[in-house]
């Protein structure tokens, strides 16, 4: 096949035909056709030429030029599509580095292979431009819902065709055991889309709380409009789920919003996820509040809250344990979901054996540590004393507001407080001497004889030691391991060292052993200090 005046024309039809039929740019396919056709002009005059080939976008007309650069004696490698300065004189006046000439070769003929092969690369520049299409169509439809009809079932696998491209429905992203037939209509929510090198690669999901969200934005128009807002979402895909909502108009309840007229809108909802009921929930900015309404229909009667750990303690009455569980405990699942908070279900009965026990502990410590009876030593954890440190250090006047309690009581039992954390911490110290313990980490400033003998027991036993450890190391954290948060126990988390605590202590040590320029510290901090920077995120203590 030549490149005659007869076809030129046709190679703009072809073109045009074909990216109308694959729905791409009309350039991209010319821009193949041009590198097919410079491909096969380099089979016929040598491979390597440097061909480029350039269609007219007007007439069809298909230009072959030999391109040679100039390049530096010492650079010059191929003698067809490079040339010194010196042999460039005789084409250009004043030739420079870099600079191309450029001369206009004839068309080729194309033999069958070489049509053929010009074929196969037109094709897969094609197919390459119509991947990047359905990739940037459906990037950006991430995050959606999307129809489609079944097409096919591969393994469990459901794929679905979405007009156009094919995306996959994968078995645990299925609902339950819901079955499909090919042709069947399926509504989906677009999960994630990767460029792949097989085309894009579009991930759809029926179970994401993402899917729940976006299917009462379609119900409910306030929820669209903004007015109310989706903030929390929890699932067991196909039995239950809890949904979270707020108001920003004080006029519209977010609740009945969303339940709609005889609950028209939720159950179209639930209609669509198969039957799953779903509880809706007012949202608070009150963790506590927030919680008692999420595990309802339960009652709750306290709720206590530890920040730092990410825990909540509730206590229900004794016949609503069941109730607050749920059914192989659904109820405190979701909830717990719903909130981001790992959640202790106590009975009333359960939290008041718990108390009776600590108070028992505390007293007797009080008693063995103390030399005391019973009363006395009820008295003071009744009062609020929980460690021998309290009695020892704390205002005398505290104690003399004890009844009973009077200034010699308040001086014994301060004097042997103190006694008896001395034996402890000389003990302790003894103990860490005993474990190799160096004198550098005993001396430095902040560690009690407890702390070093509990360090020197993990193998912390110099001053170099410390400061080589993570601050969670010291003062423990939390870290999410696939969904679930895991405790990580810190060396000095029974002496309640926080992690700013343990920062600033590693931080002195690493400054005491020069490895720290104290400057750059303070420099750091007013920097900081200048642009109102964020706490840093702590939650997550290790990979």
């Amino acid at each position: 096949m030549a490149i005659t005046s007869a076809n030129q024309l046709e190679l703009l039809q072809t073109a045009e035909a074909v990216a109308r039929e694959k729905m791409i740019d009309p350039d991209l396919v010319v821009q193949a056709m041009e590198e097919s056709l410079a491909r096969a002009a380099k089979s016929r005059y040598g491979a390597d030429m440097d061909i480029r080939v350039a269609i007219d976008r007007k007439t069809g007309r298909a230009t072959f030029t030999r391109v040679r650069t100039v390049v530096a004696d010492e650079e010059l490698e191929n003698y067809h599509a490079e040339l010194t300065v010196d042999q460039a004189k005789q084409y250009l006046d004043d030739p420079q580095i870099g600079d191309e000439i450029r001369d206009e070769v004839p068309p080729v003929e194309l033999g069958r292979i070489a049509a053929q092969s010009a074929k196969q690369v037109i094709l897969q520049k094609v197919r390459e431009a119509e991947r990047d299409r359905q990739y940037e169509e459906f990037r950006d439809r991430a995050g959606t819902i999307i129809n489609g009809l079944v097409k096919r079932e591969e393994y469990g696998n459901i794929i679905v065709d979405v007009g156009r491209g094919e995306a996959i429905l994968r078995r645990n992203e299925k609902i339950g055991r819901e079955s499909y037939r090919p042709n069947d209509r399926i509504r989906c929510y677009i999960k994630d889309v990767r460029r792949e090198a097989r085309g894009p690669q579009i991930f759809l999901s029926r179970t994401a709380p993402e899917f729940m969200a976006e299917l009462f934005k379609m119900e409910v128009p306030e929820i669209y409009d903004g007015i109310i807002e989706i903030k929390a979402v929890a699932r067991d895909p196909g039995s239950r789920a809890k949904i979270a909502v707020i108001s920003y108009d004080s006029g519209i309840d977010p609740v009945g919003a969303c339940v709609g007229m005889r609950g028209s809108r939720v159950q179209a909802v639930v209609n669509e996820l198969q039957g799953e009921k779903i509880d809706i929930i007012p949202w608070n900015e009150d963790q506590a509040t927030f919680l008692v309404n999420a595990l309802q229909p339960a009652e709750v009667s306290k709720v206590v809250i530890d920040e730092e750990a990410g825990k909540i303690e509730v206590v229900v009455p004794d016949e609503q344990l069941s109730l607050a569980i749920g059914r192989r405990g659904q109820n405190v699942r979701l909830a717990s979901m719903l909130t981001g908070l790992d959640i202790d279900i106590l009975t009333e009965a359960d939290e008041s054996a718990r108390r009776q026990a600590e108070f028992a502990e505390r007293s007797a410590l009080f008693m063995d540590a103390l030399d005391i009876d019973e009363m006395m030593a009820q008295l003071l954890v009744a009062e609020g004393f929980t460690t021998l440190e309290e009695v020892a250090y704390i205002e005398q006047d505290e104690l003399l507001a004890i009844d009973g309690f009077d200034e010699d009581t308040a001086d014994e039992l301060q004097a042997r407080a103190r006694d008896r954390l001395e034996a402890v911490n000389q003990a302790a110290l003894e103990s860490a001497r005993a474990l190799g313990v160096e004198d550098s980490l005993i001396e430095f400033e902040g560690l009690t004889p407890q702390m070093i003998e509990a360090l020197a027991k993990d193998d912390v036993k110099t001053l170099e030691d410390f400061a080589t450890c993570a601050d969670w190391e010291l003062a423990g954290g939390w870290t999410t391991v696939d969904g679930q948060r895991v405790k990580d126990d810190g060396v000095l988390e029974p002496f309640d060292v926080s992690l700013e605590e343990a920062q600033h202590l590693i931080m002195t040590a690493r400054v005491l052993l020069g490895w720290v320029d104290p400057t750059e510290l303070e420099a750091e901090a007013e920097a900081e200090d200048d642009a109102e920077a964020p706490e840093l995120e702590t939650e997550e203590p290790r990979a």
